[in-house]
């Protein structure tokens, strides 16, 4: 069974496969990472690590029994006890309702562990299982994204009230 986890420094490896493992099923949806984000990954590690230090974001893991990463779900832009949250999840697993499930739990981790009520979400109009996935996690449309919100693509952004 899959067991959501705290981002941490050992992730780094399995983060990185599952990154590559990935690449082109996520770049069919959602904008490329650029091979700037794989070549300076270490640093980009550990500026994600820095910032969950300082309390401005969660980051978090999917992790199979194997070790292997399955998803990254991610808190940031923490602000009033708001946050944006953003997510991925690995081809082999997509379209089996695990980052459906993974985003319910995160949003009670949300709420225990970090004391946020409310969270947002931006996907792109061309990402029909990301708007599913916050269907039927609980979230709502509440307005048109920019073009810096999702690399130049246009979307919509979705919101959900946190339950204390």
């Amino acid at each position: 069974m899959p067991e959501l986890k705290r981002l941490h420094a050992g992730h780094a490896p399995a983060v990185l496969a599952f990154e590559l493992a990935n690449r082109t099923y996520f770049a069919a949806s959602i904008s490329d990472r650029g091979d700037d984000f794989f070549d300076q990954f270490t640093d980009r590690h550990n500026v994600l690590l820095a910032e969950q230090e300082a309390g401005s974001g969660a980051f978090y893991v999917l992790v199979a029994e194997d070790g292997s990463v399955l998803g990254r779900f991610n808190l940031y832009d923490f602000a009033d006890g708001t946050a944006k949250l953003g997510y991925r999840v690995a081809e082999q697993v997509a379209g089996r309702g695990v980052a459906t499930a993974t985003v319910r739990e995160l949003c009670g981790v949300a709420t225990a562990r970090h004391c946020l009520r409310t969270l947002r979400a931006a996907t792109s109009h061309d990402n029909a299982a990301s708007r599913k996935v916050l269907a039927k996690a609980g979230f709502v449309r509440v307005g048109p994204t920019t073009p810096a919100d999702l690399g130049g693509k246009s979307g919509t952004w979705y919101q959900r009230d946190l339950q204390p």
